[in-house]
């Protein structure tokens, strides 16, 4: 990893879209790390938490170009983690497809960008039957979500990864631009397998493998791609812990963490999840090479039994 990585960011302008659950973490370290921060919320209670925090704080949706000149100069750092939000898929179309194109507007008509990084998600890819799956993968819309985040992610990124700068919209708007895919998000305060562990009923079915990772390991993997230098515009790279294991073998290990029975599954998926969850393993092999990046929590036994610790 670049030295910068590890803390020579003093001093230098971060703004963050969307400060949810990974937004929030970063923009705290970032504070802590000598930044100057800025963030963008749609929530007017979660603007005032972050002022409190330090943070300039712009009251604005994103998707609209309100925000654009209260958010005039340079940017050394940019970080997109936006959710949907709820709206269903005119939510999702709105945060993140529209959200993007608004905020490379901004780049190019009222302040510079040095780095962006964009949180998608592993959900782009369509492949099933257990194999591996790298960022050389072909990525599809294979439902109307999943087809808006890679509309969004085209926004950004040349035509094949490892290529250079190419004709693309970050490209006009003068940034340098990386997409993070992440897998299935997990870390303080969201307890919601815990607790179902606990409840002896465990939403879905058992025998999909559950490609994860901690959220401090996200913050980690998105200062290792602001810290990097001498890489070319475009990059993608999935970040997932290093064992994905069967949401089975991780309901067995939480039950004998909490000494209770090992839970049953329903069967359904819950709320809006996706009622087949593909079996697959996502491969984080390019981030760690390239970046030097490697996760805190290599597995799950690692990042539950700290968040059982707390």
């Amino acid at each position: 990893m670049h030295p910068k990585a590890d803390g020579n960011f003093a001093g230098q302008h971060l703004v963050v879209f969307g400060c949810g659950y990974v937004g929030s973490e970063l923009a705290r370290q970032a504070l802590a790390r000598g930044l100057r921060v800025t963030a963008l919320t749609r929530n007017a209670l979660r603007a005032e938490e972050l002022r409190a925090a330090g943070l300039t704080t712009i009251v604005a949706d994103l998707a609209s170009d309100d925000w654009h000149a209260a958010l005039a100069g340079r940017a050394d750092f940019v970080l997109n983690a936006v959710s949907a939000g709820g709206g269903g898929l005119e939510g999702y179309r709105q945060s993140y497809l529209a959200g993007m194109k608004s905020v490379l507007a901004w780049s190019r008509t009222h302040g510079s960008v040095g780095t962006l990084a964009y949180t998608s998600s592993t959900s782009v890819y369509p492949q099933d039957g257990g194999g591996c799956v790298d960022e050389l993968a072909p990525i599809s819309g294979r439902d109307e979500r999943a087809a808006v985040l890679v509309e969004t992610e085209e926004l950004l990124r040349p035509s094949r990864v490892g290529e250079g700068s190419g004709p693309t919209a970050a490209g006009t708007a003068g940034l340098r631009s990386f997409i993070l895919r992440l897998a299935g998000i997990y870390g303080p305060g969201r307890h919601s397998l815990i607790a179902q562990v606990r409840a002896g009923e465990v939403t879905g079915s058992g025998g999909h493998r559950l490609n994860l990772i901690h959220r401090d390991d996200i913050c980690a993997a998105i200062w290792a791609v602001f810290g990097a230098e001498g890489l070319p515009d475009g990059g993608v790279f999935n970040v997932a812990d290093d064992a994905p294991a069967t949401k089975a073998e991780v309901a067995a290990w939480l039950a004998g963490q909490l000494g209770v029975p090992v839970p049953r599954f329903t069967g359904v998926p819950a709320g809006t999840r996706r009622a087949v969850t593909p079996d697959r393993i996502i491969v984080n092999t390019r981030l760690k090479a390239v970046l030097g990046w490697a996760p805190r929590y290599p597995s799950f036994r690692e990042g539950y039994a700290n968040l059982l610790s707390c």
